[in-house]
C-alpha cells in the first residue's frame, strides 16, 4: 500500500465532491487535522473510518486501498478487496503494537528513574520530590492506559463514542 498515493486519491475524491477538509471531518466525526494527515500521506485512517470514507465518496474500499478507481472489468473482484482489507488491518495492528511497546518502554524507564531517586534517598529533597511524584504519576497513568489498551477496552470505548456521535447526528 502506498500511503502517498492513497492520500492523493483521497484529496482528489474530496475535490471532486466539492467538499472541504472541514466538511469531510464533520461527516466522519474526526478533526480537520486527521483529514489533512490522510491526504498528505502522513497517516492512514482507521479501518472503520476507511469504510465510512468509501461510503462518503461512493466508491469501493478496494479502490481506496489501491489509491485509484477500478475499471469496470475488475469491479467484482471481492477476494482481492478482502485480501487488501486484511493487509490494511494487519498494518494497523503493527502500528498499534509499536505504539503500545513505546508506551510501556516509557513507563519502564520512568519507573527505573523513580526507583533510582528513591534508592538514593533523594526523594525527600526539594527538586527530587516533585520529580519523583511526577514519575510515579507517569508510571501509574501508563499502567492504567496500558491495561485499557491491552484489554481492548479502548476499542469498545471508541465504538461507544462513535455510536453516541451518530445518535447526536440523527437528532
Amino acid at each position: 500500500m502506498d500511503q502517498q498515493k492513497i492520500g492523493r486519491f483521497l484529496r482528489e475524491l474530496r475535490s471532486e465532491q466539492g467538499l472541504t477538509q472541514a466538511q469531510v471531518a464533520e461527516r466522519l466525526n474526526v478533526s480537520n487535522r486527521s483529514v489533512s494527515r490522510w491526504e498528505n500521506g502522513a497517516t492512514m485512517p482507521d479501518f472503520d473510518l476507511l469504510m465510512q470514507l468509501s461510503d462518503c465518496y461512493n466508491i469501493e474500499v478496494g479502490e481506496l486501498l489501491d489509491g485509484e478507481r477500478k475499471t469496470d472489468s475488475t469491479q467484482g473482484d471481492s477476494a482481492e478487496t478482502l485480501i487488501k482489507a486484511a493487509d490494511y488491518q494487519n498494518a494497523e495492528k503493527i502500528t498499534y503494537t509499536k505504539k503500545l511497546f513505546y508506551f510501556f518502554l516509557a513507563g519502564i524507564l520512568a519507573m527505573a528513574l523513580y526507583l533510582t531517586i528513591d534508592a538514593l534517598g533523594l526523594a525527600a529533597t526539594s527538586p527530587y520530590d516533585a520529580i519523583s511524584g511526577f514519575l510515579l504519576g507517569l508510571v501509574l497513568g501508563g499502567l492504567l492506559v496500558g491495561a485499557l489498551y491491552s484489554s481492548r477496552y479502548m476499542g469498545k470505548i471508541k465504538a461507544a463514542k462513535l455510536r453516541l456521535l451518530r445518535l447526536r447526528e440523527k437528532r
